[in-house]
């Protein structure tokens, strides 16, 4: 089944409508809430059939996730029609090698969490695009010390008042320690596995199968990680 919701609405015709008026961003947002008035359109579209397994490529604007309800308005909805919704948070790692750049993300990545109130699974993509010095720098990133990295940025921040900020952003980030990062490399199929068993196992897919308890799931996560780095220093 693949439904896309150009048959429903495109940001392209909003753009032109002379009535609307609207830019690239106010298009989409019009457009996404034009779709939360019409799942009626995306249930006859996707069905609903014993152990379907669903991917929605959701649009990248931020905004949708963290001060609109639309994509709240999707979760619930696809909860009510029972299935099993987990949220997969992309950021490029391209994006995180330095420590504000960092900070954003995962700030970012956490106020989509409590907004959407669902299972999250936070993944740095793009690792085969990165040098062997960016792989070795970002690897501290995957479970980071979040007050480290205060340390690390002492020399550029000059002003006392946003150390202070930042200090007190890494420390919102520390104290809900909900925000973990997995490298995916699409060159290592052994990368793109670890990814889809952390989903796989958060919207608990396959009823059929024996799951894993979480703790040794944590295990596992931790051991494919470590490797997946050794591999690259190996090489």
């Amino acid at each position: 089944v693949c439904a896309d919701i150009r048959e429903l609405i495109e940001v392209d015709d909003v753009m032109e409508d002379e009535s609307l008026r609207f830019g690239p961003n106010g298009g989409l947002v019009f457009c996404m809430e034009y779709f939360a008035n019409n799942f009626s359109w995306l249930e006859e579209s996707l069905g609903h059939v014993e152990d379907d397994y669903v991917l929605f490529d959701c649009p990248g604007q931020i905004e949708l996730y963290t001060h609109l309800p639309v994509m709240k308005q999707l979760v619930e909805q696809l909860q009510q029609w029972e299935f099993r919704v987990c949220g997969v948070f992309l950021v490029d790692s391209q994006f995180m090698v330095e420590s504000f750049k960092f900070i954003s993300g995962i700030l970012a990545a956490l106020s989509a969490m409590i907004s959407l109130e669902i299972p999250q699974i936070n993944v740095m993509t793009k690792m085969d695009l990165l040098s062997k010095k960016a792989k070795k720098e970002i690897e501290k990133y995957l479970d980071p010390d979040m007050y480290s990295m205060i340390e690390d940025s002492t020399n550029i921040l000059k002003s006392k008042r946003f150390k202070k900020l930042t200090k007190s952003i890494c420390g919102l980030i520390d104290d809900y320690g909900m925000v973990r990062f997995l490298p995916l490399d699409r060159s290592d199929e052994e990368s793109i596995n670890i990814v889809l068993q952390h989903i796989d196992f958060t919207i608990q897919y396959g009823e059929d199968l024996e799951f894993k308890e979480p703790k040794e799931c944590e295990e596992d996560k931790s051991a494919l990680v470590d490797e997946y780095f050794q591999d690259r220093v190996d090489e």
